[in-house]
């Protein structure tokens, strides 16, 4: 259905498939590899104890509880992403695993709605615990993780077995906002249930749902003691700049973009706007990663000492991107995509979608390995020998103690087909391209549209109306911003060329069984600079090419050189060669660099400059999201230019 406030919808689960290229690839990855290794991982008790928890407060297991008391939401969203792979494989075998897994969290479930392992466990075991102990405690978090799910999972199967658990955990919460909103307010710190209600109000049309959420969002100001941490030390509709931990943060926003797109709340909305662009902005890595600090302190309360509050994992000040000491959580990422998403479905702005396309092609593929078993949990831009240990691993890991991040990815993945396309009253809009096939309705007749292409590779786009029954409607093209010009061919026509980028280029005609169109978007390497007051990209340059952002590995330099000390030539000319990283086929960029030697720095901090002599040398530029892929490796985005 479309959401009465909003311009654009997605399309139907099913309606759109890969069927080949870039991304048929790598949802055959998360099918045949991240799914039932992370199976694997989530259900052995040696290493996670997710589904173990499960399996103990439904009473099928002795035990106690282990892990963070946010596993259950890590259970969620892999069961999320089987449900969307199933919608597209239908293998009857993730269809059982779904039914069995669903089946003990629905014994784990109390009769009144309630479900939270953490708490169930000691409650069976007869210790006197709260419903809602703590804040930190992620109760209304992992109830959101669970009303998606089971939302995905209706739409998937039609079955009402995990919907029903969906909807008493709802009621439970609309209850307990009632009986006390306080406490509700203050337990929403990570508030995936913003986002979690709105799916149920969206699958159900039970407007109780629909009352919720506009009640957990106003009892927001209910709180008088609160922290830029957590995004409440200011009542909602005063918030101009985005603060505090970014996973929080970027959930919060997107939870109340659904809102807007069901209610008429304007002054909602302009915060939105006003909060998205200083992300987007002012706070946003170039790889569409954002949250830049492991440990911090938001200085936006005053500017007396005691108005200081500590972050972590957190937004910085406006411009404060640090490259080697990047925080970058890989859910942060995640929260970027779906909150940009939902703002793109708001206003129809191309401006959203090209965050959608940076973030998806680079900050979130690189948080898995290219074998689909190995995480980031944060994502630095550049990864050299530092004199201090940072409290994060810097290689990709089979298992993260805090394994919020991984079923994270996996699920973006599994369901990144969702993001290709919008529909309006007007027609369809092409937001992310790929090798692809859509069967939708436009104003009651069926249009079949195909896409061939090797994007994000190349910037040919062909697309063929295989049904349509000469209906007129618009075909709305993306123009990246990355595009200097494009050309439209329609039936081997040029219809139209420009270099108007960074939008939407609408196509309206009668539409006939057989039209052909063609997109050339004109894709070469380009260097990138950064806003002067980014001061760690002063006179520094990043490359890309298309959507992709390049980066520079040491295992493709010389033993004697180091990253620090590439240059890149103004005038540089870089080619694009096919390649392959563990089996993995890409382009890489390949030309000629300059090195200029750093010398002795031993117990020196300062010393004086004297001019050096380049040297030349054949360098070979990867994918961002590939990087780290080959062993241990230095590795930079950002280089001086010379």
């Amino acid at each position: 259905m479309f959401s009465p406030y909003a311009k654009l919808k997605s399309i139907n689960i099913g309606e759109a498939r890969w069927t080949g290229g870039f991304w048929s690839k790598k949802l055959e990855k998360c099918y045949k590899e991240m799914i039932p290794n992370m199976w694997r991982i989530l259900s052995d008790p040696n290493i996670s104890h997710a589904f173990t928890n499960f399996l103990i407060a439904a009473g099928l297991m002795e035990g106690e509880h282990k892990g963070p008391p946010w596993h259950d939401g890590d259970f969620y969203k892999w069961l999320e992403a089987v449900a969307f792979v199933y919608a597209y494989v239908k293998d009857e075998n993730l269809n059982k695993l779904m039914d069995e897994v669903i089946n003990v969290i629905s014994l784990a479930q109390r009769n009144d709605g309630y479900i939270h392992t953490p708490v169930i466990i000691r409650q069976k075991h007869g210790i006197n615990i709260d419903d809602f102990p703590d804040p930190d405690n992620f109760v209304t978090y992992n109830f959101g993780h669970l009303m998606t799910a089971a939302s995905v999972h209706f739409m998937v199967t039609g079955k009402r077995n995990f919907l029903e658990i969906a909807e008493k955990a709802c009621s439970y919460l609309y209850e307990a906002c009632l009986k006390d909103p306080l406490k509700i307010a203050k337990n929403s710190i990570c508030p995936s249930h913003y986002i979690g209600v709105v799916d149920l109000y969206r699958v159900t049309g039970n407007k109780k749902y629909l009352e919720l959420a506009k009640r957990l969002i106003e009892i927001r100001d209910l709180i008088k003691d609160g922290t830029d941490q957590n995004q409440n030390r200011i009542p909602l509709r005063l918030h101009e700049r985005i603060v505090g931990h970014a996973v929080r943060a970027n959930y919060l926003y997107a939870g109340i973009a659904d809102l807007c797109a069901e209610i008429e709340d304007e002054s909602l909305l302009k915060m939105l706007i006003k909060v998205w662009e200083n992300m987007a902005y002012t706070k946003m890595y170039i790889t569409g990663a954002c949250g830049a600090l492991y440990d911090g302190a938001s200085p936006y309360g005053g500017e007396k000492h005691r108005e200081i509050q500590l972050v972590h994992q957190a937004y910085g000040l406006e411009y404060q991107l640090p490259n080697a000491i990047a925080h970058n959580e890989s859910c942060a990422a995640v929260g970027n995509l779906l909150w940009s998403w939902r703002m793109l479905k708001l206003l129809g702005e191309a401006r959203f979608a090209e965050v959608i396309e940076t973030v998806i092609y680079n900050a979130i593929l690189a948080s898995v390995s290219l074998d689909g078993k190995k995480f980031f949990y944060t994502n630095t831009l550049r990864q050299v020998k530092l004199p201090y240990k940072l409290r994060w691993s810097r290689s990709r890991e089979p298992y993260i103690s805090c394994f919020c991040c991984p079923p994270n990815i996996i699920r973006v993945i599994a369901q990144s087909i969702m993001y290709a396309y919008c529909i309006s009253h007007e027609g369809i809009w092409i937001n992310l391209y790929g090798t692809n096939v859509l069967q939708t309705r436009i104003r009651n007749t069926r249009v079949l549209l195909r896409q061939e292409t090797e994007y994000p590779w190349d910037g040919h786009i062909k697309m063929i109306l295989e049904e349509s029954r000469n209906e007129k409607f618009t075909l709305f093209l993306r123009i990246p911003e990355w595009s200097d010009k494009f050309k439209v061919k329609i039936n081997d026509r040029k219809t139209s060329e420009g270099s108007c980028t960074g939008t939407y280029w609408p196509v309206r005609r009668v539409w006939h069984k057989g039209d052909v169109i063609e997109l050339y978007l004109f894709m070469k390497p380009k260097l990138i600079e950064a806003h002067p007051l980014v001061e760690e990209c002063r006179n520094q340059v990043a490359i890309k090419r298309g959507p992709i952002v390049y980066c520079l590995e040491s295992i493709d330099l010389p033993r004697d050189v180091k990253i620090s000390e590439v240059y890149v030539p103004r005038d540089v000319t870089l080619n694009p060669v096919k390649s392959s990283i563990a089996n993995e086929e890409l382009i890489v960029l390949e030309g000629r660099l300059r090195v200029y030697r750093e010398g002795d720095w031993k117990n020196k901090l300062y010393r004086e400059y004297k001019l050096k002599e380049p040297e030349e040398i054949n360098v070979r530029l990867i994918p961002y999201y590939a990087w780290g892929n080959r062993g241990p490796s230095e590795m930079t985005v950002w280089m001086p230019i010379d």
